[in-house]
C-alpha cells in the first residue's frame, strides 16, 4: 500500500450550519479554516486518525476561477442541483517518493505555499468523490480529539455513489487497496458517506441526513 486516509470532506451549507448536529452528538470542534484563492473556509472535527472537514464556500468567484473550476468544488457545494459528489477524500503518501496507484493532475491552490502541490485522481466521475493526496501528514495532536461521544479512530470508511455510474480507475484502486468501500446506490441522486469507529464496538448508530449526506457508526 503506497497510500493512506489523510482526511475527508463534506460540502455544506454556509457557515457549515450542519455542525450543530455534530456537536449535539457528543463531539468537539476542532479548527476552522479558509482557503484564500479558493474560495471555501470549513468547520473540521478531528479523531486520532482522522478528520472531517465541512467545507463551503465564500466566494463564488474565487471558487470559478481558472485555476480552482477543475475542481469541480462549485459543482459539488451544489450536489442537489448538479448531481456531483459532495464528498473529497484525502490521502498522504506513506513515503514522499512512492507511486500512486491512479494518474493525477497537478493542483496549486493560491493558499498553498510553494513548491506543495495536490495531486487529484485524474479519470473520475462527477458522481465519485475528489480523490486527491495532500503533500503533508495532518497534525491532530494539537486538536481536540477526546469526545464526549466516545469516539477514538476511524476504522473503515464506506460511499454510495449513484447505481448508474461505473467506478473509475482511480475509484476501484482505493477499493482494492482497502482504504474505502464503494457501493452503488438505489436511485439516480444516492450520495451517502457512512464513517466507522472503533470497530463499531459500541453498536451505535447516528444518521444525519437529511442534514447531511452523513452516518457514523461506532
Amino acid at each position: 500500500m503506497t497510500i493512506e486516509l489523510d482526511h475527508l470532506f463534506i460540502c455544506s451549507q454556509v457557515k457549515a450550519l450542519e455542525l450543530e448536529h455534530l456537536l449535539d452528538l457528543g463531539l468537539i470542534k476542532g479548527r476552522s479554516n479558509t482557503h484564500p484563492g479558493q474560495g471555501t473556509a470549513n468547520q473540521c472535527i478531528f479523531w486520532q486518525n482522522f478528520m472531517l472537514e465541512l467545507l463551503f464556500i465564500v466566494d463564488e468567484t474565487e471558487v470559478s476561477s481558472p485555476i480552482i473550476a477543475p475542481t469541480h468544488l462549485q459543482e459539488r457545494c451544489n450536489y442537489q442541483q448538479t448531481g456531483y459528489s459532495p464528498f473529497g477524500v484525502a490521502f498522504r503518501r506513506q513515503a514522499p517518493d512512492l507511486v500512486l496507484p491512479f494518474k493525477t493532475w497537478t493542483y496549486k491552490p493560491p493558499y498553498l505555499p510553494k513548491p506543495l502541490q495536490i495531486d487529484i485522481a485524474a479519470d473520475t466521475n462527477p458522481s465519485e468523490p475528489l480523490l486527491f493526496v495532500v503533500p503533508f501528514n495532518q497534525k491532530h495532536h494539537t486538536q481536540p480529539i477526546n469526545h464526549p461521544a466516545g469516539m477514538r479512530q476511524v476504522t473503515g470508511i464506506q460511499i454510495i455513489i449513484p447505481a448508474t455510474t461505473a467506478l473509475s480507475m482511480a475509484a476501484q484502486a482505493i477499493d482494492r487497496q482497502g482504504l474505502l468501500k464503494f457501493f452503488p446506490g438505489k436511485e439516480h441522486k444516492d450520495h451517502l458517506v457512512t464513517i466507522e469507529f472503533d470497530r463499531n464496538l459500541q453498536q451505535r448508530q447516528q444518521d444525519f441526513r437529511p442534514y447531511l449526506p452523513l452516518q457514523f457508526r461506532w
